[in-house]
């Protein structure tokens, strides 16, 4: 039974300064969580025994689906994250370190390597597999901004399990069971989800999926079509495009353009001065990036803006991405800021990048590569040639849907899980080969299958709370009950004792408010914030005979006689 009186509970009245979502005020508040540095937290014991019900139900849906568990350090040695490049490609979010030998080693972030050499080093055939083999561990990234409490931090717990197969095929099929178990996992959990597709990122492979919470605090942003069903996340979105069937134009007019640093300005200038009669759409900017430290520009529509997420995401090649500075226009002199034009690219050592919308044939205004001068004629294809076509621009509501050209709806959500099919990327890299049938060694194919466990203790939070406070799933809350003795009498506070200790009998757990020296009205904000299902107060009725019974969820309330309680609280 865990009493009040003696637990380690301290609920604040105020939100913490730091905080931007709910979820982070409230499991601050409630005394489930404390800040030990930036994206760094503690777990108090009602937060912790919420966080181990979630770690639970997912080892149980693993063991279930026949997967077994194994576990690995968090403190690893740099030699295979070497060999995969990712000692490199992750850098700045990895954090490095030595030893007292000057040995170089890395926490762990996510353990593609481990895996790959633990099942290198025990299995050699065919015969062995498929396999799936998965760790509930803690994982650690130098995040630039730690935010929204435990859904970004630096230091958090994940569920990451792996599967090895012989082939492609064997691949499809343990996808697919680690989808269903997914899907029973997060329905245990109480969650909302929808499941989009996705992109692999630096994980690398092929097919990938997130399971998103929709949450309007959420850091993902995905796009739905009521028409098909479609779902993605937007750096996932594909833009639909047909080929131009305009008029051909002239050849670039350079036209004066002073005092125009936004589209609308431009807009607005060459529809007064030149009577051009154009929105926003048809002018084209030219987004600056360094890219690895080379310049690059990025085309997009005027209407739109570049999302440098969704380019990173899609860019090819390319580890460490950034937007000009002054310094960099100073480096490139030819460059004229607010004025560039795609149609010297060439001339400037500028790699061209487009969205897919600047299809070959299409004419803009843009800029003229001189100040206070934009040129309009500048025709894709003929005088500039786009090197790489990349998702880059914005996703906006109303954008037509890939499969079926409806318009799609946009929404906001928290990731709580990513499947992806690795492939052969990390068996390739690692040397772990079986024999197949004829005897002949075959690269092992691959799959990667993530559940955030700590971030899912927010997302049920923020699914979940109200104006009162937190406001658990049954299966998840720190308790089955909360019973309040209020008064000072004696006789309240030791009917509340017994009912706790029926209840127990029959298997519930119990949160025993059994402070003397708090008010009946701090007790019942407690219960409020905490969130357990159920609360059972012991006061005022008890002169009748009777005690409260209170759903935190529906805030319905009932009286119900002490011989009834336990039955009412177990039905």
């Amino acid at each position: 039974m865990l009493r009040m009186s003696t637990l380690l509970l301290r609920t604040l009245r105020d939100d913490p300064a730091d905080a931007e979502v709910a979820s982070h005020k409230l499991l601050v508040r409630a005394g489930f969580v404390r800040r030990i540095a930036a994206g760094i937290y503690s777990w108090l014991p009602l937060g912790y025994r919420t966080y181990r019900k979630i770690e639970n139900i997912i080892r149980e849906e693993m063991d279930a689906a026949g997967f077994q568990e194994v576990h690995f350090p968090a403190l690893l040695p740099k030699d295979p994250y070497e060999a995969t490049n990712r000692w490199a490609e992750y850098g700045p979010d990895l954090f490095r370190l030595q030893d007292r030998k000057k040995n170089d080693f890395l926490l762990g972030p996510t353990h593609e390597e481990m895996f790959t050499l633990m099942v290198k080093g025990e299995f050699s055939s065919y015969k062995d597999l498929p396999l799936s083999i998965y760790q509930i561990q803690t994982k650690f990234r130098d995040e630039p901004r730690p935010r929204s409490g435990i859904i970004r931090g630096r230091e958090f717990v994940m569920k990451d399990s792996y599967s090895f197969d012989v082939d492609d095929a064997g691949l499809e099929v343990s996808y697919n069971k680690h989808r269903q178990a997914y899907v029973k996992t997060f329905d245990r959990l109480g969650l909302k989800y929808n499941i989009v597709s996705a992109m692999s990122g630096a994980m690398g492979g092929s097919k990938s999926e997130e399971f998103l919470a929709p949450c309007p605090t959420g850091e993902d942003t995905y796009v739905l079509c009521n028409g098909c069903g479609y779902a993605a996340n937007v750096e996932a979105m594909v833009t639909i495009t047909a080929p131009y069937k305009g008029d051909k134009v002239g050849a670039i007019e350079v036209l004066d353009t002073p005092n125009t640093p936004t589209i609308d300005s431009l807009v607005e200038l060459f529809n007064s001065k030149y009577s051009a009669n154009i929105s926003a759409a048809d002018t084209l900017k030219n987004v600056l990036l360094m890219a690895d430290e080379k310049p690059i520009s990025v085309l997009v529509p005027g209407d739109r803006e570049v999302d440098l997420k969704r380019l990173g995401a899609n860019i090819s090649g390319v580890k460490d991405l950034r937007l000009f500075e002054d310094a960099d226009f100073a480096k490139f002199p030819k460059l004229v800021k607010g004025y560039v034009g795609p149609q010297d690219a060439k001339e400037f050592g500028l790699k061209l990048y487009a969205d897919p919308r600047v299809v070959e044939g299409s004419h803009w205004v843009t800029g003229a590569n001189k100040k206070d001068k934009h040129a309009k004629n500048v025709t894709c294809g003929r005088d500039f040639i786009v090197e790489e076509y990349v998702e880059a621009a914005e996703v906006k509501a109303g954008d037509s849907c890939p499969k079926c050209a409806k318009a799609v709806v946009i929404d906001r959500a928290i990731e709580i899980g990513h499947i992806f099919q690795l492939g052969r990327k990390y068996a390739q890299s690692l040397g772990l080969t079986v024999l197949d049938k004829e005897g002949k060694p075959v690269v092992v194919t691959m799959g990667s299958y993530g559940i955030g466990v700590s971030r899912a203790v927010a997302a049920i939070a923020e699914q979940t709370y109200d104006e009162l406070g937190l406001c658990w799933p049954s299966e998840i809350a720190p308790a089955d009950v909360h019973i309040v003795a209020t008064g000072k009498e004696d006789h309240p506070f030791d009917v509340a004792e017994q009912i706790a200790k029926d209840l127990e009998a029959k298997g519930l757990e119990v949160l025993l408010d059994d402070r003397r020296e708090a008010s009946a009205g701090v007790k019942f904000k407690d219960a409020e914030l905490i969130g357990i299902p159920k609360i059972i107060i012991v006061g005022k009725s008890l002169a009748d005979g009777k005690v409260e019974i209170r759903d935190r969820k529906s805030s319905s309330k009932q009286e119900v006689v002490l011989a009834d309680v336990v039955k009412t609280i177990v039905q």
